[in-house]
């Protein structure tokens, strides 16, 4: 379990460059090395803007024909772009449309290069549309002046912008909605649809019922069968994206979050605690932007273990054996998820439990919102708020979980290897 964090002082996904501007001007970075933006007639990109605004009205009115007269180009590469149009197709799209700036023109022999920003919004789940900068390759059709797309692909550019390629670009995919749920899948992943949209429709009611601040109730989960999008994420919490069973990522105004392929088909308890923590940080949103990584995770591990009794509240033996030798102090961002990630976790949520059971169930979230202010000083807040400090802290979420699991026979489980629920989770 992870989020990534979009304040510049935590880890972040960063999806593009320049999602929400007006649009992307020519610059020294928008180029290939050595390219220099061509002088090209006004008529070219006059076209150019026509063969986007017909690409996208084909794909809004989901016009096959239409759609296909806007390709040029191999054969490869227009079987690619029919896999896309099948792919895109599919979502609930509100708003769908291109801009680019014909100053970031560039001649490639009969053609053009050209970026451009893709804008889409997904009706009931984006409050605003997702804005991402990408490269095309625009060439004229036969001898006439109309152009056709005939490559999506650069990739020096794309990895010097740090683009993330969508499920769509990827490969074919299947989607499925359910109440407030909308599910990107596989052919090899769609089998577990059901079952997952299911228990993410369970965890929207359980996580409003803890989460304070307003929020759609709606999300876009990726449960894909192949890690292609999982391990192209950057920046996640211990840099190896194969290691997290689920991460959240910004996507505009929004938080999405995406399954590792090795739990998407392991329903349960286990699975359901995942999305449950997941779903939090959605709730969430920005509101945690400013907060230490403990916390922000400590409540999501908080509240996904809300509809559990209190015997199944499983805890990785890491962070037991951690609370035998005793914690000096929280961990601070910085160390949060190193090799002793698992054990940050138990004590990072065992600490709001602490804060939770003494101070009453409000007083986490009046936590946060005291440390979202700006300029608030962690140190200060907990000391001027709840008479303590994150040294107590951590020393008060080591006698609980001693005093829960140390020894118990029949009280809640300690668990000696990792799974869903409480592997590595920002």
């Amino acid at each position: 379990m992870s989020s990534t964090r979009r304040s510049p002082r935590t880890l972040a996904v960063l999806l593009a460059l320049c999602l929400t501007g007006p649009a992307l001007v020519a610059c020294s970075g928008d180029d290939k090395a050595g390219e220099t933006p061509a002088a090209a007639p006004a008529d070219v990109g006059a076209e150019i803007q026509h063969a986007l605004d017909r690409r996208a009205g084909a794909v809004r009115r989901a016009a096959p024909h239409a759609f296909a007269r806007t390709v040029g180009g191999r054969r490869a590469f227009r079987e690619q772009q029919e896999t896309w149009y099948a792919n895109v197709t599919q979502l609930p799209l509100a708003r769908y449309r291109y801009r680019f700036d014909p100053g970031s023109l560039v001649r490639d022999g009969d053609g053009y290069w050209v970026t451009v920003d893709e804008v889409m919004q997904l009706d009931g789940y984006d409050a605003e549309p997702v804005v991402t900068p990408d490269r095309y390759r625009f060439a004229p059709a036969g001898g006439s002046g109309r152009m056709r797309l005939t490559s999506v692909t650069d990739r020096a550019w794309e990895r010097a912008h740090q683009v993330q390629s969508q499920p769509w670009d990827l490969g074919p995919i299947e989607v499925r909605a359910g109440a407030g749920v909308l599910g990107i899948f596989d052919a090899d992943s769609v089998a577990s649809a059901g079952s997952l949209l299911s228990s993410i429709e369970a965890g929207i009611g359980d996580v409003s019922a803890w989460v304070p601040y307003d929020w759609s109730r709606s999300v876009v989960v990726y449960a894909l069968s192949a890690p292609t999008f999982l391990d192209g994420l950057e920046d996640v919490p211990g840099d190896d994206p194969g290691d997290l069973d689920a991460v959240s990522f910004p996507a505009g105004a929004g938080t999405r979050f995406v399954l590792n392929p090795r739990v998407i088909g392991s329903p349960g308890a286990d699975r359901d605690r995942l999305v449950r923590h997941e779903l939090t940080h959605v709730a969430v949103g920005t509101h945690d932007d400013t907060a230490p990584v403990w916390l922000s995770e400590g409540l999501a591990e908080w509240v996904s273990v809300r509809p559990l009794a209190p015997e199944d509240r499983r805890l990785p033996d890491a962070a037991l054996t951690a609370a035998e030798a005793g914690v000096g102090d929280l961990p601070d961002d910085a160390s949060f998820n190193d090799d002793d990630s698992q054990a940050h976790y138990g004590l990072a949520w065992w600490a709001v439990e602490y804060v939770a059971d003494s101070y009453g169930e409000d007083a986490p979230w009046l936590l946060l919102d005291a440390l979202a202010e700006p300029g608030a000083d962690e140190d200060q807040v907990l000391d001027e708020q709840f008479a303590t400090s994150t040294s107590d802290l951590a020393k008060q979420a080591d006698q609980l979980i001693l005093a829960t699991y140390a020894g118990a026979t029949d009280g809640p489980e300690v668990v000696s290897s990792p799974s869903p629920e409480d592997t590595r989770s920002p």
